[in-house]
């Protein structure tokens, strides 16, 4: 009997010892590539869908368009084919977390003239849940934007406005400025130029300075009687903006005006992510965020606009102009939407981008070229209000749609870090002798910056571009050293099919 009893007792600790070893395997598992499965329970995370992780099988693939992004062969490749499924009562998160592998392993391509490729590993579709979304533009006629800009500038913006602004029934009024450096220009090529516009859905009137020879603060500032000049019935929020703002969500906006009583005065707008720009100009609505005035404000403006004009020929710019005005004559304080980004911060702006923050506007993207917002939000079309959305794939890897791809190598950073808090890759910028260390009232909360290709593993997004079934986007990792291939990572965006 003791002798089957050690017998037993001994087997119990091999199946003991078994079981541990294999979960242990499993948890220090390499990931097929971007995204190790999580072993554990799912937890402190805003939203967890569960998938079923599946194989890779090999597939045929025509990859003739990889040659328009100029990348120098031998690179390595993977893709994967996203379906996304609106779904009801569904709130957008600032991560989900999905254990599935997000890639299969890349493969390594070498230039050839077949455009065919045959690549050995390809997933499955990878479905994803996301808030309800209109599947039509918005009405926004409650809505009339305005900006003062040179007719250049003006067509460089043309097709990143047309995303926000096409077919929704909003109204927009350009001031037609005269440029620093060359002519200005004809009554003919304005024309011309509104009319391109227009034919892209834009409802849209350029116009000329309400006084020729004047300040570009003078023009701003000139916008609000403009607009209010050219109000509707429904006309409802006047909008200051510059030729580099951008709105990545015009639903958005409307929900986040839909707060606020419009007959009312009201002064809506982001303040400068940078203390002492705040500190330098005052607590304002600053103009690239975008300053949203309610009817009610801006039928008093309208009435002191006069008055105003003449007292503010020393404010610096035309968002002080607005300020002064407001303050001077109204009892109107500060509405702050922290959502709005007047983006005065410089250097990388990942830690922007990669925080999940839903942004209602977006402001000097034409200083660097790092940031096609009109091709990043074009997956926009596909699922909402889903641009810069995150999803976690295992324990490395996090999906910034439209932004990045990020590995975190071993899983173990992603595994202790804090991604409720922006990591600060920005240029730091201190104020003396203030407690607020630059982008605490606009960044917080936020977390140390890791270091690149060591830390972090970023794949950032190069290109997006509408195919038969969706949006396709291109992310990229250039390499670590020189004479390193460069990685390139593709999603194929579709919405689920309806059910017949």
């Amino acid at each position: 009997m003791p002798h089957r009893r050690s017998i037993l007792v001994f087997a119990s600790l091999v199946l003991l010892s078994t079981l541990i070893l294999s979960i242990h395997k499993f948890g220090k598992a390499k990931p097929d590539l971007l995204g190790q499965l999580v072993p554990s329970k799912l937890t402190n995370v805003q939203n967890v869908q569960e998938v079923q992780d599946t194989p890779s099988q090999p597939c045929n693939k025509d990859l003739a368009w990889l040659d328009k992004l100029g990348i120098q062969y031998p690179l390595k490749y993977a893709e994967r084919q996203i379906i996304v499924r609106p779904e009801p009562g569904l709130e957008r998160k600032s991560l989900t977390k999905i254990n599935e592998t997000l890639f299969p392993q890349s493969q390594e391509l070498i230039a050839s003239r077949d455009s065919h490729r045959e690549l050995q590993k390809c997933k499955p579709p990878l479905v994803l849940d996301v808030p309800v979304f209109p599947m039509t533009a918005v009405n926004a006629s409650s809505m009339m934007f305005g900006m003062a800009t040179t007719l250049e500038r003006l067509d460089d913006s043309r097709h990143h406005i047309a995303r926000w602004l096409a077919h929704t029934k909003a109204r927009m009024f350009v001031v037609i400025i005269k440029p620093e450096k060359g002519t200005e220009a004809t009554d003919e090529q304005i024309a011309v130029k509104q009319g391109v516009m227009r034919d892209q859905g834009m409802d849209i009137t350029l116009v000329r300075p309400l006084n020729r020879g004047e300040l570009y603060t003078e023009t701003y500032f000139s916008l609000v009687r403009v607009m209010y000049t050219h109000r509707t019935e429904v006309s409802s929020w006047f909008v200051l903006m510059d030729d580099d703002t951008f709105f990545p969500s015009m639903q958005a906006l409307l929900a986040m005006l839909g707060k606020y009583d419009a007959k009312e005065q009201y002064w809506i707008g982001g303040v400068s992510e940078m203390w002492w720009s705040v500190g330098r100009y005052g607590w304002m609505a600053f103009g690239g965020a975008g300053i949203f005035l309610s009817r009610g404000l801006a039928a008093v403006l309208d009435e002191v606009y006069d008055t105003c004009t003449t007292e503010m020929h020393k404010a610096a710019g035309g968002d002080e102009r607005v300020m002064r005005c407001v303050y001077g004559h109204t009892e109107t304080k500060l509405t702050y939407e922290p959502a709005l980004h007047q983006m005065d911060i410089y250097g990388d702006l990942s830690g922007v981008y990669e925080s999940g923050r839903f942004p209602l506007s977006l402001h000097h993207w034409k200083k660097n070229g790092d940031y096609p917002v009109d091709l990043m939000s074009l997956v926009s079309d596909i699922c909402g209000d889903c641009l810069f959305q995150r999803w976690q794939f295992g324990i490395d890897t996090v999906l910034s749609n439209g932004y990045s791809v990020v590995q975190y190598p071993e899983g173990e950073y992603a595994n202790g870090l804090d991604f409720g808090k922006a990591e600060e890759t920005w240029d730091s910028v201190t104020v003396e002798e203030s407690v607020n260390p630059g982008t605490w009232h606009s960044m917080s909360p936020s977390r140390a910056r890791l270091e690149l290709d060591k830390q972090k593993i970023q794949y950032r997004f190069v290109d997006s571009v509408r195919v038969e079934s969706g949006v396709r986007q291109t992310y990229v990792h250039k390499g670590k050293k020189d004479g390193d291939p460069a990685t390139v990572l593709v999603l194929y965006w579709r919405r689920e099919e309806s059910p017949t």
